[in-house]
């Protein structure tokens, strides 16, 4: 029997682990280095608050032993009470808070459990436990833990699926947070002027997470309306200030409606791009049938944009220059009119529709670029399919814009050159001066602030384990070269043994890999090819003896 170990039970490890638990029966060993399985960065209680929001509709949560929906649909009025949420909330296009999302992790993680060990699976569970190290030898690959150092557990096959994970590890100050996970959630954060790089729905929690400490959102007139009202103790004083940063200083987009599961493509089919990534000038070839597919789906947005004119490098510009033009807040309040009136009636924009679709097609092929225009891509079109599908529940705008209208957000463009300082006693950012030298460089101070511009790629040189990472930068591996499986390949004593799942060092070949419905996929991948290969080494009469015990015949 084949020996796994899973290293992270977030989203990845579980879908991961649904897999395996299908296939042949093996020994599976789950390490998390958190209290609780199932969760995961995103949706524990150390990372998130109920004011934050999943950005998943519920629909698209790829169902475990029960649909999301069914499973909220079970919950007893007060557990839904628990996330801020009554029954007559619960629809398939509801997004939901990231902790009740973790919560229904941790059960179906639970239930998997169970149901492995019934159909002959070995499962054993390691909270609270880290792992520090994996090293290979002969009989296969040994983990350290930071517990018991001199521990002996060696598999067959070790699955990293580690999920969110930051060059800086340490700890936010109270003053600087690295990343909104690094104690934001647990510090007091006093009511003063408060940064935040980003505008991301990352950037969007993080200040979810300072607002909900000195004051409360709340519904006015007939229950449409949001407000925020200050804590008195916050309206004294300096009073709170928070301020969002980007390079263009415009806010996202909310999630729009649109067909689930998704209606194929007409013109960027597989083969298609397949025939466009042989011609000498691939982006451009891939850009041509973008313009195509949006001309098919939505021609009034096509001649309204112009884009018969455009190309690959400028069609970022003129996609955002309406946004960048106008107030960030005017903008998204109109916004969200729109996709809520498209909600309501099940009307689809196609040229939304059609990008969205598109981008999970274009990543495919991401990898194959010449370095050129890989460069291209990630300066122009990226910037396009990123804002497209990485649109924030509705009510995160309807929050935001209750913060600009109660004075305490403002959002700023922060331009492409600027110094951050950050500093004992704030942070300074330093930008510019304009290109005609008209006005001098200018300042801002922050008494707090927060980096939350989501997960960077990370490299072999930034993985936490000494032994795998020594052994793949000798094997001459800036970034992990895997195979279409996610196993780790030419790196002596690994290859084959080892799979790396982890999302942050998938991200240099698949530039969207985030988030669950990319969790599942590659939990799906992984599953089964190590189930192929278990199957593959099964001796046949084990096999033979199995269909009699299970049907009572041979074949």
């Amino acid at each position: 029997m084949k020996s796994v170990a899973i290293i992270g039970t977030g989203p990845t490890g579980l879908y991961t682990f649904a897999g395996l638990s299908a296939g042949p029966a093996c020994r599976i060993t789950l390490y998390e280095k958190g209290d609780t399985i199932g969760v995961g960065t995103p949706y524990s209680l150390d990372s998130a608050t109920k004011a934050m929001l999943a950005n998943i509709a519920s629909i698209e949560i790829p169902p475990l032993v029960t649909g999301y929906l069914d499973w909220m649909q079970a919950q007893s009025d007060a557990d839904l009470a628990r996330f801020g949420l009554v029954r007559a909330d619960l629809d398939e296009r509801l997004f939901t808070p990231r902790l009740m999302l973790g919560s229904y992790f941790h059960d179906q993680f639970q239930q998997l459990i169970a149901r492995a060990q019934a159909a002959g699976h070995q499962v054993v569970v390691k909270t609270g436990v880290e792992v520090t190290d994996i090293v290979a030898q002969s009989t296969g690959l040994r983990l350290v833990v930071a517990a018991a150092p001199s521990e002996t557990a060696v598999f067959d096959h070790v699955i990293v699926a580690s999920g969110h994970s930051f060059a800086e590890d340490d700890p936010g100050t109270g003053r600087y947070f690295p990343n909104p996970w690094s104690g934001l959630i647990q510090t007091d954060i006093p009511a003063l002027r408060v940064g935040i790089l980003g505008t991301s729905l990352s950037a969007i929690d993080a200040a979810m997470a300072v607002a909900t400490q000195h004051g409360r959102f709340r519904l006015s007139g007939r229950g449409e309306d949001l407000t925020y009202d200050l804590d008195d103790a916050a309206a004294d004083g300096t009073g709170l200030q928070i301020t969002l940063m980007s390079r263009s200083g415009v806010l996202p987009e909310a999630d729009f409606y649109c067909p689930i599961p998704y209606s194929p493509l007409q013109v960027m089919t597989d083969s298609a791009l397949t025939q466009a990534l042989a011609g000498p000038r691939p982006l451009d070839a891939v850009f041509d049938l973008f313009r195509a597919e949006i001309a098919v789906a939505d021609p009034e947005y096509a001649e309204k944009i112009g884009l018969d004119q455009l190309t690959a490098d400028d069609v970022a510009q003129t996609y955002f220059a309406d946004r960048m033009a106008r107030d960030p807040f005017g903008w998204a309040r109109e916004n969200l009119r729109e996709v809520e009136a498209n909600k309501a009636n099940k009307v689809t924009v196609g040229w939304r529709y059609a990008i969205l679709r598109m981008h999970e097609q274009v990543e495919a092929v991401v990898a194959s670029l010449p370095e050129a225009d890989r460069a291209r891509f990630d300066a122009g079109l990226k910037r396009v399919f990123i804002d497209n599908y990485a649109a924030v529940p509705p009510e995160s705008i309807r929050r935001l814009l209750a913060l600009r209208d109660a004075g305490v957000l403002r959002v700023v463009a922060l331009g492409e050159d600027y110094d951050l300082e950050p500093g004992p006693q704030g942070t300074v950012i330093t930008l510019a001066p304009d290109a005609d030298q008209a006005a001098p460089a200018r300042q801002m101070r922050f008494d707090v602030f927060i980096d939350a511009r989501g997960q960077r790629p990370m490299a072999a040189e930034d993985m936490p384990f000494p032994g795998l990472r020594r052994a793949v930068l000798e094997a001459g591996q800036e970034v992990p070269d895997l195979d279409a499986a996610f196993a780790l390949t030419g790196v002596p004593g690994f290859e084959g043994r080892l799979v790396l799942a982890a999302l942050p060092y998938l991200m240099h070949d698949r530039p969207f890999v985030q988030g669950i419905t990319a969790s599942a996929e590659i939990g799906a991948v992984i599953a089964e090819a190590l189930a192929e290969e278990m199957r593959a080494e099964t001796p046949r009469a084990a096999r033979r003896k199995r269909r009699i015990d299970q049907w009572g015949w041979a074949a």
